[in-house]
């Protein structure tokens, strides 16, 4: 029997859509790890049985993520993700906007805000860009403008197309220096090379965030021994659909040797801040 997690919980990744919208190679991940986005498909598609998914497992918020990467995911438009977040309270849109196919990255991102979108998710490693480019700036400085988060990848992925050059956390170092009042989240936190590194640049920068999705709680201690340290930083996220369930790594992360007000602020705290909750 699945375990009730204690504390609430704002998850700050989360994907949605269907099966036709992603690449064979994703699925076949997804569902090697046995998530019940297979064995309870219909009611994941659905936002108002996916949002009562949310809400039976204490997540009080969820970041809903659109992903326009055709050489190396799928495609979930800003469209679908929005219109699948109206009249659920639980849900937080995410716009995404991939530099090949738009121009004025800024215009782009205005209209995203009209729609609703509360926050900017980007893929440089799957697009195939640097975040530091300067292409990326009028985007940068609309967010800032408007406070909103962007939660950027970082570190690696298994899925084919995607290029790690483009993941190195040091790329944020120019955004987070140039731009220090815009909260930039680091995705996945550097995974697998990088996760000193990442662990430094968010302890250099107020502005610059560590989110641990992709990550094996039971391991969190192994990347960074002085999390609790730096504990105002950590932001948890589920990568959903890639887990089995939306509760396992909460579980596991209540099971961690930490403060219970770390806890709290790693599931809940730090997020709500980001989010202006």
């Amino acid at each position: 029997m699945q375990k009730k997690t204690k504390l609430r919980v704002i998850d700050f990744h989360v994907h949605v859509g269907q099966k036709e919208d992603w690449h064979e190679w994703v699925l076949s991940y997804q569902e090697s790890t046995q998530s019940e986005y297979f064995s309870r498909y219909e009611e994941m598609i659905k936002p108002e049985t996916f949002a009562s998914y949310l809400k039976k497992n204490n997540i009080a918020r969820a970041v809903i993520l659109p992903e326009i990467s055709p050489i190396t995911t799928g495609v979930v438009s800003n469209e679908y993700v929005l219109e699948f977040c109206q009249g659920e309270e639980v849900f937080i849109p995410f716009c995404t906007i991939n530099p090949y196919f738009v121009n004025n990255l800024a215009k782009e991102l205005e209209k995203c805000l009209k729609q609703g979108a509360k926050g900017i998710k980007l893929y440089p490693s799957y697009n195939h860009f640097y975040p530091n480019e300067s292409r990326m700036y009028p985007l940068y400085a609309l967010a800032n403008e408007e406070k909103l988060p962007v939660l950027i990848h970082t570190g690696s992925s298994i899925f084919r197309g995607s290029k790690i050059k483009y993941a190195d956390p040091i790329w944020l170092d120019d955004v987070a220096s140039d731009f220090p009042d815009l909260p930039l989240i680091m995705a996945h936190s550097g995974r697998g090379l990088w996760y000193e590194k990442a662990f430094f640049l968010s302890r250099l920068h107020p502005n610059l965030y560590l989110e641990i999705s992709g990550l094996p709680p039971k391991n969190l201690l192994n990347y960074f021994p002085d999390m609790e340290k730096n504990i105002d930083k950590f932001i948890y996220g589920s990568d959903w659909p890639g887990v089995k369930t939306i509760s396992c790594n909460i579980e596991a992360i209540e099971e961690l040797p930490l403060a219970e007000e770390s806890k709290k602020k790693i599931l809940y705290d730090n997020a709500a801040r980001l989010l202006r909750l």
